[in-house]
């Protein structure tokens, strides 16, 4: 009796993690971003009509980070930082995992409120 209320109880955690995950990496419908670093909002891009470029955003301490946005998506492409993480993130999908440099203080992010 012990080991079915365990099981029961394992199997209900893998369903609610399975479920918030599927709702977590949804893709968004959205297609207005930003780009905020410590705080600022530095650049707001509708992915629809955005040319195809990089943008290098340097920290004040000299280090940067290279956005790319490409047939309608945005990353980051190359970052100078340790870890790689937000390099490693690719592109942007869900409107609930931003990218994200913490060394640097850069997110990129879908906008919360469409213009």
């Amino acid at each position: 009796m012990k080991n079915r209320k365990i099981l029961i109880a394992v199997i209900l955690v893998f369903l609610v993690s399975l479920c918030l995950s599927v709702f977590i990496l949804r893709h968004s419908d959205k297609q207005t971003v930003e780009i905020v670093q410590d705080g600022e909002l530095l650049y707001t891009f509708d992915l629809n009509g955005a040319e195809d470029k990089d943008i290098r955003i340097s920290a004040p301490d000299g280090s940067y980070n290279l956005v790319q946005i490409q047939n309608g998506t945005i990353c980051i492409s190359e970052a100078d930082c340790p870890d790689q993480t937000c390099v490693s993130m690719g592109v942007l999908k869900s409107d609930y995992l931003p990218i994200v440099c913490l060394p640097h203080k850069l997110i990129v992010r879908f906008a919360e409120d469409e213009p």
